[in-house]
């Protein structure tokens, strides 16, 4: 069995609930990512990306700059373990539309698991693997 500690990704970006939409479209072309983790002191609330950036807030008239994250965070949260198995974490992301889940330790955010995660490991030869493995062009 492989494990989604075998593909998780640990540099992770985490961001305040009270952090504004601007702040976090910043953090993402600065870091070359296209989401971040969303806190609450030390709790995962949440994750942003920048689609949801664009789709709740710029195409809804949110202001970027007043705008706070908890506003458009997608907060059904589903997580997993750094230690469940890598296959099931890929049927979670079918089964629940995601792209990304949360690695959760005791507790704790330790690592961040993507659909490119996945293909790069898993299937090297197709178009995702290609994509999610090749540097940023932004």
């Amino acid at each position: 069995m492989t494990t989604v500690g075998e593909f998780m990704t640990t540099r992770l970006v985490t961001m305040d609930e009270n952090d504004t939409l601007a702040a976090a479209a910043q953090e993402m072309r600065d870091s070359a990512i296209g989401d971040v983790v969303v806190t609450a002191g030390d709790d995962v609330v949440g994750i942003v990306t920048d689609r949801d950036i664009t789709v709740r807030g710029v195409a809804e008239n949110k202001d970027p700059n007043a705008t706070r994250l908890h506003e458009i965070t997608s907060k059904d949260l589903v997580t997993v373990s750094q230690y469940d198995d890598a296959v099931a974490a890929a049927d979670l992301m079918r089964t629940y539309a995601v792209r990304r889940l949360p690695v959760i330790q005791d507790g704790r955010l330790v690592g961040l698991i993507s659909m490119g995660d996945l293909a790069v490991e898993r299937e090297p030869q197709s178009v995702l693997a290609d994509i999610s493995a090749d540097d940023p062009n932004n």
